[in-house]
């Protein structure tokens, strides 16, 4: 397994608009990609401009196979203004 975090910081009053995108495109990796195993999107009230995700692929190819998507590429165009930063870490071993 392969595991992939990724910390988003959000431009001030873009959450409203950023977190439905960012859940649809959750929901679309886990429909139509067979490597895509878990795909959660986390938010914290106290951190209100934070979206976490967690996600767990196959492999790094399933994850680069995300990477590549119609959906995530449309995603990615769609919201790369309303990010402030972000951070992502990968992890090659995932315990059961």
């Amino acid at each position: 397994m392969f595991a992939v975090t990724v910390t988003f910081k959000i431009k001030e009053g873009e959450m409203s608009d950023f977190l439905p995108l960012m859940e649809n495109n959750a929901r679309l990796s886990l429909e139509r990609e067979r490597g895509c195993h878990r795909f959660d999107v986390c938010t914290d009230p106290g951190r209100e401009d934070e979206v976490f995700l967690y996600e767990v692929y196959s492999d790094r190819a399933a994850f680069d196979l995300h990477l590549m998507s119609d959906h995530f590429l449309s995603f990615d165009k769609e919201v790369s203004e309303m990010i402030a930063s972000k951070s992502v870490a990968t992890f090659e071993r995932v315990m059961p």
